[in-house]
């Protein structure tokens, strides 16, 4: 599974990749957590608002942070 977390750098970036590595630990999955920072790569995923989440190469969430509990909802359904 791939998991890309998409932002800037800013601090809801970072609070969104951390809580993706939680929910990904929580899990017990195998799953590769790519944070996309270069603003080319941001454009390249189709992705307006940051922060933002794909999962295996779909987009689930922009412009918020998801709790934990969501994310790991998002990464079930995947």
């Amino acid at each position: 599974m791939e998991i890309k977390v998409v932002g800037s750098g800013c601090a809801n970036c970072k609070n969104l990749l951390k809580k993706t590595q939680d929910a990904v630990a929580e899990l017990r999955i195998d799953a590769q957590i790519i944070y996309v920072t270069d603003m080319q790569d941001i454009i390249a995923t189709g992705i307006l608002q940051t922060p933002g989440l794909m999962i295996n190469g779909k987009i689930k969430s922009t412009g918020r942070v998801p709790s934990v509990k969501e994310i790991i909802e998002l990464i079930k359904g995947a």
